[in-house]
């Protein structure tokens, strides 16, 4: 048995990176999955892949930090699907990048709604919607960066980020009892389209790689298998951590 059959997922993000591998690989595991993002004609053209290879999905394009969009999603997946089992809480934005007292309000505010508040707006209706079908699994993508490691002119994004790690604390402990596990991954540097926004030269590439304990950054789908593993059963006393999927980089010194 595949390991997330009889399953349905949100896997918001989903255009590309992280978020487009994870909603391949659910659906692989046998996972309905409602896909997310601004760009619908990307999040169609993964529907299609999903489809033509054995998969159950249907997309819905938005903005996150739209409240009404987190409560369409879990609608969608009730209606279409007949419920709600795993959120993939992926969407983000590095935001702008530069040293704090340069940093705007504006930007400040545009990262924490785009990456913290769509967290919480998430989950506020995929945790009531889980406990109707009897417990479910709740996932953030956060990042190393404001958890372990400090990177200059990131201080929206780490600060964003960190809180993630608080917020699924508290879910955890809220919806224990109901049998609802909240999470958060964390990944290190992966070869998206922001990640390569960061690594924008074979210098920075390589000062980058040089971090990490295993001298490489993650492929999307690495850090899609740790997904798998928190929204799947294989993980069933695992809630409230920081789970880190991130190369090393928290550890290394060398």
């Amino acid at each position: 048995m595949n390991a997330l059959s009889g399953k349905v997922a949100i896997v918001t993000g989903a255009s590309s990176g992280i978020g487009h591998a994870t909603a391949r690989l659910f659906a692989r595991e046998g996972a309905k999955v409602v896909v997310a993002a601004r760009r619908a004609a990307e999040l169609n053209a993964l529907v299609d892949s999903i489809v033509t290879a054995g998969g159950e999905a249907v997309a819905l394009a938005g903005d996150v930090s739209d409240e009404g969009f987190a409560q369409a999603l879990v609608e969608l997946a009730t209606h279409r699907f007949g419920g709600l089992d795993v959120a993939f809480n992926n969407a983000g934005t590095l935001g702008e990048m530069a040293p704090l007292p340069e940093l705007s309000r504006d930007a400040w505010a545009h990262t924490i709604d785009t990456n913290l508040t769509s967290a919480f707006l998430g989950a506020k209706y995929q945790a009531p919607a889980m406990v109707v079908r009897g417990g479910g699994s709740v996932i953030f993508t956060s990042s190393f960066v404001g958890h372990s490691v400090g990177f200059p002119g990131m201080a929206a994004y780490a600060a964003s980020k960190a809180g993630m790690v608080a917020l699924a604390q508290v879910i955890a402990v809220e919806f224990g009892a109901k049998r609802i596990r909240a999470n958060a991954l964390l990944p290190g540097g992966t070869d998206t389209p922001a990640g390569q926004a960061v690594m924008n030269t074979p210098e920075a590439r390589s000062f980058i790689e040089s971090l990490f304990a295993l001298k490489r950054i993650a492929m999307p789908e690495e850090i899609a298998n740790a997904a798998v593993f928190l929204a799947s059963d294989a993980s069933s006393f695992v809630t409230g951590t920081a789970l880190l999927a991130d190369g090393g980089v928290s550890i290394n010194r060398t």
